[in-house]
């Protein structure tokens, strides 16, 4: 029976992660929970899948926790923030991490998972778009196996199976276009939190969301692409696919295209990497083609959505520039959901932190994490006057 440890277990991921093992009890065990500050959910977790470790966000949530589960048979260790994560990621338990925590906030546990020897199923696009090279410099030493989850990323993974020794000419990563793909600039300027949550295909947390409505999500995954499978900018486009089918293609050297297709339920890529080399029942729905009835393709509008661009621009050198990226939109998005930036300011501050912050030399873990945090702090500092010099955001 595999063991299992969910870091981000209360978030999208996790929740669908758990949806499988629970079809699935007699092949996986769950040993490990990490999550935030949903005590409620994480509860009816820690209480239907009994783990010997589990980590909250604060001192605070832990407490509360204990306090809860009190009645419980046996000894579960409930920590909290760095402490309860590493924990969490290098259980000993654990053949396999799940790493689902949204945001800059995987970057370090995930990095101990490898260390500790464990084979990862990766959704947080950050750490590769922080910590690209280095991370998988890391993956490659330590012999474990990084199965992407992201539905794009396992898509293309998933067409490399069998074709490893093969020339890839390109590949293509499919985008829903989200909820705004046939909106026009004006229309942007007056989008509110609940639309921009509105996607119109996926059920994700809110981060993701948000970055779907500005196809910053899609840049992410094309910094994440490049190193997950080694390419260059130029091997990788983007295409609009609204039905949300086809979840990305490669083309080979012969001219060959492979394709994988898929319902839009997240369990497909997660329950491929939680069973990888093989296919379990996912609790999905099968595609009714005939009633489908067609599948379309267009270019994403690059003035609509500036920021697609600019996660291609940031791979034109080997400086920090997707750190840059990654930081200010962490910033921005929170600035919108908290209603601070109206939505269209979002690419305005990714921007003018990618003009303004001066790239730095990095190689480790902790310099990588320093410098992301001083971007987070600049671009906090200063977003007022880059979005409208002279006074306060309209």
């Amino acid at each position: 029976m595999k063991g299992i440890s969910i870091l981000g277990s209360t978030g999208s991921i996790g929740i669908q992660a758990l949806d499988i093992i629970r079809i699935h009890r007699d092949r996986f065990r769950v040993v490990a929970l990490a999550a935030g500050s949903n005590i409620d959910l994480l509860e009816k977790q820690v209480r239907e899948f009994r783990p010997a470790i589990v980590s909250c966000a604060d001192a605070g949530a832990a407490r509360e926790l204990r306090a809860r589960v009190s009645d419980l048979p046996g000894q579960t260790w409930i920590g909290q923030s760095t402490e309860g994560l590493e924990r969490a990621a290098t259980a000993e338990e654990a053949a396999l991490v799940v790493g689902g925590l949204p945001g800059s906030t995987g970057l370090l546990p995930t990095f101990a998972a490898v260390e500790s020897g464990k084979d990862v199923a990766l959704a947080t696009k950050e750490v590769l778009v922080m910590a690209g090279e280095l991370f998988m410099n890391r993956v490659a030493e330590r012999g474990i196996r990084l199965l992407p989850v992201d539905s794009e990323q396992s898509a293309i993974f998933q067409c490399l199976q069998g074709n490893g020794d093969s020339e890839i000419n390109r590949i293509m990563l499919t985008a829903s276009g989200g909820p705004f793909r046939d909106a026009s600039i004006q229309d942007l300027q007056r989008v509110t939190r609940e639309q921009a949550l509105n996607h119109p295909r996926w059920k994700m947390g809110p981060k993701v969301t948000i970055d779907s409505a500005t196809l910053m999500n899609k840049g992410l995954e094309v910094i994440e692409a490049k190193w997950l499978f080694g390419l260059t900018a130029s091997q990788i486009e983007v295409v609009i696919h609204p039905e949300s089918i086809v979840h990305s293609m490669v083309e080979f050297q012969d001219g060959s295209i492979i394709a994988q297709l898929g319902a839009t339920d997240m369990r497909i890529p997660i329950s491929y990497a939680l069973a990888f080399p093989q296919r379990i029942a996912s609790g999905t729905s099968p595609i009714d083609f005939p009633q489908l009835g067609s599948l379309t393709f267009h270019e994403p509008d690059a003035e609509k959505f500036p920021l697609l661009k600019a996660a291609f621009d940031s791979l034109k050198d080997r400086s920090t520039m997707p750190i840059i990226l990654n930081a200010a939109d962490e910033v921005a998005v929170d600035l919108f959901l908290s209603e601070k930036i109206p939505f269209h300011r979002i690419p305005r501050i990714v921007l003018e932190a990618m003009d303004r912050v001066d790239p730095a030399q990095v190689e480790t873990l902790e310099e990588i994490q320093s410098f992301h945090e001083s971007v987070v702090e600049r671009v906090m500092k200063d977003w007022r006057l880059w979005i409208e010099p002279g006074g306060q955001p309209r």
